[in-house]
């Protein structure tokens, strides 16, 4: 397993997007928070019961440094004045962020995921990032980046999240099916699970004017490092991606079955062709829906639809 993990995310903003660590090994350790009488894990594979009730998030919240003081590692993805904690910003993104959890893992069958939040009171700019980890199953959201998705609506954390979240089907179902020597497919697909959680009516179901600008910034910044290991797609790869993923999401799937849809019809985009002969496997209903739309598939790929008009969009 790669690990995807890029360290210049913890100073670049732009490179945020994905990360895989199957690796790393961290012993455990405790820290007692006299304060609160909680207990609080410090490395990455101490489990920490989450949401707390909102009493308890509300002390929290006065007081983060008081149940984090003997917390300073979490693993070697974060800085070393880094730390754990169960809350995110206030009571209410708390809330918000362990609900997308369940409702994620929901919309695939699954159950929600450990979710932890990682703060750095030292280094702020140092939680500008996400991870989704293979083992233990887990994901940890970086404070930094939570606000700055915030800034972009409410809906912009749980598009990261269920990015996030695609990469632990991919660890589950030992996705994608289609191999490349980069973590292209691996993203691409993660942005398509994205995309199809926001448009289930049973998902976030949003529009394309609240979900298109939320997929801008959180998906369609990519990098045209083609032949590098870590390379995730080109921001127009991602947005077509995402943008198939959405269509997708007009129609029930289970995770493998998203998987063959996804990539049956994204070489297409890719390639600029669409194929003529249909895999018995492809549902008529989706396969007539999808070929309606890939001219405009193949225009956002291409990049003959701008950033801006990729917002803009039509439901």
């Amino acid at each position: 397993m790669i690990i995807f993990t890029m360290f210049t995310t913890l100073i670049n903003p732009k490179l945020f997007i994905m990360k895989k660590n199957k690796f790393s090994r961290i012993n455990t350790i405790f820290c007692t928070a006299v304060s609160l009488s909680l207990l609080v894990a410090c490395s990455n594979n101490e489990e920490v019961e989450a949401p707390l009730s909102a009493t308890a998030l509300e002390k929290v919240d006065l007081q983060p440094d008081l149940l984090n003081a003997q917390c300073s590692y979490v693993d070697g993805n974060w800085s070393s004045t880094a730390y754990l904690n169960t809350t995110m910003i206030n009571t209410t993104q708390t809330n918000f962020i362990y609900a997308q959890n369940t409702k994620i893992a929901n919309v695939f069958g699954q159950s929600a995921v450990t979710l932890k939040m990682v703060h750095d009171n030292s280094n702020p700019n140092s939680t500008y990032n996400a991870i989704s980890y293979s083992n233990p199953k887990k994901i940890y959201f970086g404070e930094a980046i939570y606000i700055a998705a915030l800034n972009k609506g409410q809906i912009v954390p749980a598009m990261i999240l269920a990015h996030e979240f695609g990469h632990q089907l991919q660890y589950t179902y030992n996705l994608p099916s289609k191999p490349e020597n980069t973590a292209r497919p691996n993203e691409l697909e993660a942005d398509g699970f994205a995309g199809y959680y926001m448009k289930r009516p049973t998902g976030y179901n949003a529009s394309w004017t609240a979900a298109g600008p939320g997929f801008e910034f959180a998906y369609a910044i990519g990098d045209y490092n083609t032949t590098s290991a870590g390379h995730h797609g080109t921001p127009p790869q991602r947005r077509s991606a995402a943008r198939l993923g959405w269509y997708l999401g007009d129609y029930a799937l289970s995770a493998s079955d998203f998987d063959y849809n996804f990539f049956y019809y994204y070489d297409g985009v890719l390639s600029g062709t669409y194929r003529t002969t249909t895999p018995e496997r492809i549902d008529p209903k989706i396969d007539a829906f999808i070929k309606s739309k890939m001219s405009e598939l193949q225009k956002i790929r291409s990049g003959e639809i701008s950033a801006e008009e990729f917002t803009k969009l039509k439901d």
